[in-house]
């Protein structure tokens, strides 16, 4: 299960959730962080990534293009980068449900 976080997120969660979530990346590691959203949605969808934002304009890409990517948005307000990681470790069987449901495109968090 690869995750690609999104520039409002911190880079340091790719290896901090590396033991998790193993071939996970940044958008700003590959050269997105300046991208639209369509960019970063096409990007995942075509290298088999989902989508792990705080952007609610994901939610609407994925009604209007469908999945995949799957999106998992994180609608928990300003939190540090380890209270981030906290969350996804503590909702991790939840994430891995979510990613082998069939038709769930989006998975909200809230905390």
């Amino acid at each position: 299960m690869k995750l690609l976080f999104d520039h409002n997120l911190s880079r340091k969660l790719v290896t901090r959730l590396a033991d998790l979530f193993p071939d996970s990346n940044h958008v700003a590691l590959i050269g997105l962080d300046r991208a639209e959203d369509l960019a970063i949605w096409s990007f995942a969808r075509g290298n088999g990534y989902m989508i792990v934002t705080k952007d609610s304009d994901f939610n609407d890409v994925s009604i209007l293009r469908g999945v995949p990517p799957k999106i998992i948005w994180l609608r928990i307000g300003n939190c540090t980068t380890t209270q981030i990681e906290h969350i996804l470790r503590n909702n991790v069987n939840t994430i891995h449900a979510f990613i082998t449901h069939p038709t769930n495109s989006i998975l909200e968090i809230v905390s």
